[in-house]
């Protein structure tokens, strides 16, 4: 395991720190959020407390099967990036980070299709994984009309990239569709629900998320689901098969309580037979890239280059 950024690491714990202090100020939520404070909480950026900035370079659309997307097209086009949004598939919108999509959109020559999935816990498994799947179908039938080529690119953060995998899965075996997307890329994931060692360890430390936020959003998503039943496949990636799966950047901090869950799924990626570049950031905490660090900017900077080469 190679860990980044280490010249960072008084800055990244630091920030870890106040986050933590400005958090136990906060009143721990419990259970599920009323209609409410969800619609409330559902308004604002994910990690902030402010409504995201929508650009005018989005344009929603409505594709088939009724899903919406939200679609970023630059002057050129090298590749079409299927963007997952994060969330604990209860938060998070297509439209919640524009800024960041767009500049994905200019500088890695991508146009970028973000899935408007549905979000429990009105709309549980298997509908956010059920929307995926058919933008993802869309895309393989019609991304040469549509935009020009055949490059196709998919991955999210957090939730969004438990999503990524598990769309791949289900092209893969559902409709024998495999090479399509050419590289994924999968953000600080989710991909064992039934609690990885590192999950049930991490204990309440109030970052982002912990041991008791991740098992709270986990019954949201999978309401009266078991641990063993949070082991199939089709909920729980990393105990489904990775053959036939592109090339992949697995991402993760040490200070994540899904950090197993990355190393884990970099490992069984590579044993099934594709390349796999692993990055472990020193320091940071889950949901990271949401916030003004330098690791941050190095981070999605490398996300960037690694979208813009892989699978040409």
């Amino acid at each position: 395991m190679m860990i980044t950024d280490e010249d960072c690491l008084a800055e990244t714990l630091a920030f870890n720190k106040e986050f933590e202090a400005a958090a136990a100020t906060r009143p721990a939520r419990e259970g599920v959020p009323d209609a409410t404070l969800l619609a409330a909480l559902r308004r604002n950026r994910l990690g902030g407390d402010t409504p995201p900035v929508r650009l005018p370079q989005g344009q929603d659309r409505l594709i088939t099967g009724g899903v919406r997307v939200r679609v970023f097209h630059p002057d050129r086009v090298d590749g079409v990036y299927l963007h997952i949004h994060g969330g604990g598939w209860a938060f998070g919108s297509a439209d919640g980070q524009d800024e960041r999509l767009w500049r994905i959109a200019e500088e890695a020559r991508l146009a970028v299709v973000s899935v408007e999935y549905r979000l429990a816990p009105e709309h549980p498994f298997p509908a956010g994984p059920d929307d995926c799947e058919a933008a993802a179908r869309w895309l393989v039938e019609h991304a040469t009309a549509e935009f020009g080529t055949r490059r196709l690119l998919i991955g999210g953060e957090s939730a969004g990239a438990h999503l990524s995998v598990v769309t791949l899965q289900r092209l893969r075996d559902r409709h024998g569709i495999t090479g399509a997307f050419r590289a994924a890329h999968l953000l600080f994931g989710a991909y064992d629900l039934s609690m990885t060692p590192s999950q049930r360890s991490f204990g309440s430390k109030r970052l982002l998320s912990n041991t008791e936020t991740l098992r709270r959003t986990y019954e949201l998503f999978t309401p009266g689901m078991g641990a063993e039943q949070r082991r199939d496949p089709g909920v729980s990636p990393l105990f489904a098969g990775l053959a036939g799966l592109p090339p992949a950047r697995i991402v993760v901090g040490t200070e994540d309580p899904l950090l197993d869950d990355s190393l884990f799924l970099a490992e069984r990626w590579q044993a099934a037979g594709s390349p796999v570049q692993l990055g472990v950031v020193a320091g940071a905490m889950h949901g990271f890239t949401l916030f003004p660090l330098t690791v941050t900017e190095r981070e999605l900077q490398r996300e960037r280059d690694f979208l813009s080469a892989t699978g040409r």
